[in-house]
């Protein structure tokens, strides 16, 4: 326990650390149940963000997508007339998932990298360009990780606008979504769209822990600020909006790769099926900006910065309150 936290365990304002709160196991645990609490409240704005993301792009017969909606309040409020309130949450159950697996990994990897490898100056600030790399490296290795989960979330929040576009749905439920996606495209398949969110994670991570954890910094060292609540929201607001700017074009491929449908047949026997509107990656951002303009890569931006800077507040306060509830150095 360093001097400062001591002292201020000592006047009773949280309590002295157990033998197990700065484990990264219970970490883990803490930075999964912050991650539960913001997706849990956000979710209505991740599933507005996607349906604005995919709406417009030209199906198979060249032809575009009905667009209903021309914004996140168009959105939301068409969803609740034509789908029900619940739906606002289709797909929340493999949010989760993925982020038992996503925030966790990425949580306890960037400290573990940060304290042991960064560099610290005198005047306790580190290299921003550490934190970038740092940010970069655990956002991919979390999110390959926690891809099938994301891949069933993306396909469910689509169902509803299937059903009213006439199709029939092709899934119930993520056990449902899961199992057919094995089936159709094996254990590659559960990865379909992975790199797109790797990559999409990787800036996201730039934004989010690398922007956090730099501002907080600066905040504390060189503000001269407490390590409080106000500063965990400023810092949250700052990262919100990095996270978004950063994250939304990767976030649209992401989004379009993974709902796309795939052929019935592989041309490779045993090989993963192939998308039937786009190759890869590459491929879907080259005709997304040929078929829609450059600025269809910041289609539901206002969303995804609406839903990104609430779900960064909330799991950042969330995330430093628990610990200091339970008794773990501030992050």
């Amino acid at each position: 326990m360093n001097s400062n936290r001591m002292v201020v365990a000592q006047r009773g304002v949280i309590p002295p650390p157990k033998h197990y709160a700065d484990s990264a196991w219970f970490k883990y645990i803490l930075s999964c149940c912050a991650a539960t609490t913001a997706e849990m409240v956000t979710y209505p704005l991740d599933l507005a963000k996607t349906r604005l993301q995919i709406q417009g792009e030209k199906g198979l017969n060249g032809s575009s997508q009905r667009s209903p909606y021309r914004g996140l309040a168009s959105t939301g409020v068409g969803i609740i007339r034509e789908e029900g309130m619940l739906r606002l949450w289709q797909g929340v159950t493999p949010a989760v998932y993925r982020h038992l697996i996503y925030s966790g990994t990425r949580m306890v990897l960037y400290e573990k990298v940060r304290d042991r490898l960064f560099t610290t100056r005198a005047d306790g600030t580190r290299p921003v360009w550490q934190a970038i790399v740092g940010g970069i490296l655990v956002g991919g290795i979390a999110q390959f990780l926690a891809s099938p989960a994301d891949l069933i979330k993306v396909q469910m929040q689509m169902e509803g606008k299937r059903r009213l576009e006439g199709h029939a749905p092709r899934i119930h439920s993520a056990g449902e979504a899961f199992i057919k996606i094995y089936n159709a495209g094996g254990l590659r398949g559960l990865w379909k769209g992975c790199m797109p969110n790797v990559y999409r994670s990787a800036f996201v991570n730039l934004g989010d822990l690398t922007t956090y954890d730099s501002v907080k910094r600066y905040f504390v060292n060189t503000w001269a600020l407490s390590d409080d609540y106000w500063t965990h929201a400023l810092s949250s607001a700052c990262s919100g909006l990095v996270s978004a700017v950063m994250g939304c074009p990767a976030d649209v491929v992401k989004a379009r790769i993974m709902n796309q449908p795939t052929d019935s047949k592989s041309r490779i026997q045993g090989s993963q099926k192939r998308g039937l509107l786009y190759r890869n990656s590459l491929d879907c951002l080259l005709k997304t900006v040929h078929n829609e303009g450059f600025w269809a890569l910041y289609k539901g931006f206002i969303p995804c910065w609406l839903r990104m800077g609430p779900w960064s507040l909330t799991f950042w306060l969330t995330y430093e309150q628990i610990r200091n509830l339970s008794g773990t150095s501030a992050f």
